[in-house]
């Protein structure tokens, strides 16, 4: 219990405070000022550049990140890495980075009451703040998470760049709420803190062969349990009796 507070819940808590400070920051003192006075001519530009193939690809790149999307995935990788590792510390680890950095997305989503940029909105806005991007956060924490343990699994180099290449999803994704109008650039850099440190802190907690996450010994408890065998209630006479019955 202490270790999980120390490794865990403590750090994810500091990230929360530091993004609704943030938020606080951005919304309030620092809303006039440079480069947060230019977003919205980031927003209006890209709305004004539209053109239907663009807008198509931004649309199924966002998908990618999709609440339902997300969960369905993490939940197949980590029973695939389950079944094929025969261990329980990577797919812990993907399942509870997407975990922490939703969790902060909707604690943060709650403090901070940013609307949406003044553009058409190519999506329906969801009944979140536009503070953070949680498509954003969310394919950073499965796609970076999933890049790092791929990447420590193979080989050979050129498998590992390969492995590597799943963070350009996230940046895709990035770059398709933007252009589709629901996000200022602000919430996507908010976003890439979210997902990029509850990978980071859940690599070091979970990740780490060094820190051991067996549960304690329960004192007066076995430390095996072993079910008792069926007794036989009738056996096959020997040879000897069958000669004699002969």
């Amino acid at each position: 219990m202490t270790q999980a507070l120390k490794r865990i819940v403590l750090p994810i808590g500091a990230l929360l405070l530091f993004l609704i400070g943030l938020g606080l920051v951005l919304t309030r003192e620092a809303a006039h000022l440079w480069p947060l006075t230019v977003e919205d001519g980031v927003n209006r530009e890209l709305e004004a550049g539209r053109t239907e193939p663009v807008t198509a690809l931004s649309g199924w790149v966002s998908a990618v990140a999709n609440t339902g999307w997300i969960i369905a995935v993490t939940a197949v990788v980590a029973l695939i890495l389950r079944l094929v590792l025969h261990r329980w510390r990577e797919p812990i680890f993907l399942c509870l980075a997407v975990t922490a950095q939703a969790l902060v997305f909707y604690f943060t989503t709650l403090a901070i009451d940013r609307p949406r940029p003044d553009v058409y909105r190519l999506d329906e806005s969801p009944p979140t703040s536009s503070f953070p991007s949680g498509h954003t956060s969310a394919a950073v924490a499965l796609y970076l998470g999933l890049a790092l343990l791929l990447a420590g699994l193979a080989r050979h180099t050129w498998l590992k760049a390969l492995c590597w290449a799943l963070v350009l999803v996230p940046i895709g994704v990035a770059m398709s709420r933007v252009y589709r109008g629901m996000h200022h650039p602000s919430d996507i850099v908010a976003a890439f803190l979210n997902g990029i440190t509850c990978v980071i802190v859940m690599s070091r907690a979970i990740l780490n062969r060094a820190v051991s996450w067996r549960l304690p010994r329960v004192q007066g408890w076995p430390r095996s349990i072993s079910l008792p065998r069926p007794r036989r209630t009738g056996s096959a006479p020997s040879s000897r009796s069958r000669r004699a019955a002969v």
